[in-house]
């Protein structure tokens, strides 16, 4: 019984990574949408158009039991066409702002995302619903997720990019300092190691991916009484588990990361990519 996690990239494996092991005893099917890679720079309806395209092919082609969208531009924006289409259920990803605001000491909390992400009704809704008493700063990095896909395929880090995209996150006001960093894309867990360094003071950086991980081991128990109890460790013999990337040809970086995941990279077409009569019900 298949399980789908989709991405703009390759940022989403930090998503895969926790999936698997609360559901090891599925098979996963990976998509990173490198071709359209970076989803902040995409007009809404447009990319909307794209996902649902992609995802007819992907549910033709492997009849997934559930789809994990590892992606947070994505999540706040396609996530009802998705439902509207399809009949299987869709966990999306959103920034944390609920555990950040119930966390922060200090009440002064910053979202790091991508541009769009930042702006949507959505995220703001969030904020007005669980975090309204709080402090709430909102960071659109343009460069962090292109700089964590290089960082993953083992480019070296511009230091003083990384620098610049994270200093706005920084606040202090009445006394009191920014305490919370909620990661808004998945691309940025990658990087916090590095961001930890160069930060003028700690903070929590709040990575979304075990609790989006656990809500779909929950919506699988809901849907399919057959599911494996997260702590039962045995080994079976079911498929390898597959990477399927939208460029034609990924680089020999992305290719070995994905092998050493233990994913095989698998060819597939995606004729909604070359179909501009393709259309949103």
């Amino acid at each position: 019984m298949t399980l789908l996690v989709f991405d703009s990239g390759i940022g989403g494996l930090s998503v895969l990574r926790e999936a698997r092991m609360l559901m090891h005893d599925h098979p996963f099917v990976y998509v990173g949408d490198d071709a359209g890679f970076p989803y902040g720079d995409w007009e809404g309806a447009a990319l909307t158009r794209r996902i649902v395209g992609l995802f007819d092919t992907l549910i033709e082609r492997f009849d997934p039991k559930l789809a994990i969208v590892a992606c947070n531009t994505a999540s706040t924006l396609i996530m009802p066409a998705l439902r509207k289409r399809f009949d299987i259920p869709f966990i999306g990803i959103v920034p944390a702002i609920k555990p950040a605001a119930e966390r922060t000491a200090s009440g002064l909390i910053t979202v790091l995302a991508t541009p769009g992400t930042v702006k949507r009704r959505y995220t703001l809704d969030l904020i007005d619903r669980f975090a309204s008493h709080r402090q709430v700063n909102l960071v659109g990095a343009t460069r962090l997720a292109r700089l964590a896909e290089e960082h993953m395929q083992g480019h070296a880090i511009d230091i003083e990019i990384l620098r610049e995209e994270i200093s706005p996150c920084f606040v202090e006001s009445g006394g009191k300092r920014t305490d919370i960093v909620t990661l808004g894309c998945t691309h940025y867990p990658f990087l916090v190691n590095e961001m930890r360094k160069i930060a003028p003071w700690p903070v929590d950086w709040l990575d979304p991916a075990e609790a989006v991980a656990r809500q779909a081991l929950r919506e699988l128990s809901r849907t399919d009484g057959t599911v494996v109890p997260e702590n039962d460790k045995r080994i079976d013999a079911r498929q390898q588990d597959i990477a399927i990337m939208t460029s034609p040809s990924p680089s020999a970086a992305v290719t070995r990361l994905l092998g050493g995941l233990g994913l095989q990279l698998t060819d597939m077409p995606f004729p909604s990519l070359t179909d501009s009569g393709f259309v949103v019900p």
